[in-house]
């Protein structure tokens, strides 16, 4: 059925359900894993406020924190996996919309599922905002499993 699973992840416990299911999906049915998260550019605006602020290199310390932010999230995955028996390989997509970033992985890893956790947004914060698995769902050309 499915041979190449791209689970996504920010980190939040809805996305830790998320992986956790997706890894025993991977493990029962003998799918290779590929776990992903994506990081946005920093905003104009507050890159100015800490450039006013007098911050020496505000956006080295943006893309460095970014970076060990996301090393952090894509840790617990690797830990994840390795104790449920499952070989799993990383990406980091950085200064990217969520929702590009995810699928624009599932093109290049040439993933047949992608796997993801459903931020919940209800009402006027979800017509208003959209949410990065409605988008998904939107625009992927591969199957999307959701976990709420």
């Amino acid at each position: 059925m499915y041979k190449h699973l791209l689970i996504a992840t920010d980190g939040s416990d809805l996305a830790g359900k998320a992986v956790s299911n997706g890894l025993a999906l991977a493990k029962e049915i003998g799918a290779a894993v590929t776990a992903v998260t994506v990081t946005e550019t920093w905003p104009p605006i507050e890159m100015a406020a800490k450039m006013e602020q007098g911050k020496a290199h505000p956006i080295e310390d943006f893309e460095k924190g970014v970076a060990a932010w996301a090393e952090e999230v894509l840790a617990g995955v690797t830990a994840k996996a390795r104790e449920m028996g499952v070989s799993c390989d990383i990406v980091h997509v950085a200064d990217h919309h969520p929702a590009d970033g995810i699928i624009e992985t599932s093109r290049t890893k040439d993933c047949d599922l992608i796997v993801m956790a459903s931020h919940g947004r209800r009402g006027v914060k979800k017509l208003l905002l959209g949410s990065v698995a409605n988008e998904v769902l939107a625009h992927s050309s591969v199957p999307v499993l959701i976990y709420q």
